[in-house]
């Protein structure tokens, strides 16, 4: 795979895991100063790493929602629980999935992305 290909990869599987609406506005917010940290996340992060075989988006998601209790990243955290929801991954498999975090990041990890996952909620409740 050329470059061009990864880099046309990348922004497919950016989209399909964050949403349109979130890769334009990164798109349109980017500056001259952002652009190669841009061009790196999308080539390599989403280009090589997402679009491998071997796991699938949801086990992806899952795993990325786990590092982002673990490394304390609330608005990381709260960009791939709405993601998530938005591609059905259940109510119920990201609150487990913080709950399996508590024993391995630590209760405090553990209840603030509680808070974060239910203000998440109580939002898209409300529209």
């Amino acid at each position: 795979m050329d470059e061009s290909e990864r880099l046309a990869l990348g922004f497919e599987t950016r989209r399909s895991v964050l949403g349109d609406a979130h890769v334009d506005r990164a798109i349109a917010s980017t500056t001259e100063l952002t652009a190669d940290f841009q061009d790196l996340i999308t080539r390599y992060a989403w280009g090589t790493v997402w679009s491998r075989p071997g796991i699938d988006h949801q086990t992806r998601r899952l795993m990325v929602l786990s590092m982002m209790i673990a490394l304390n990243r609330s608005e990381e955290f709260r960009l791939h629980v709405g993601a998530a929801l938005d591609h059905g991954v259940p109510p119920e498999t990201i609150s487990e999935t913080i709950f399996q975090a508590a024993i391995y990041c630590g209760v405090p990890a553990a209840n603030a992305a509680y808070h974060d996952f239910s203000d998440i909620l109580k939002r898209r409740r409300a529209s």
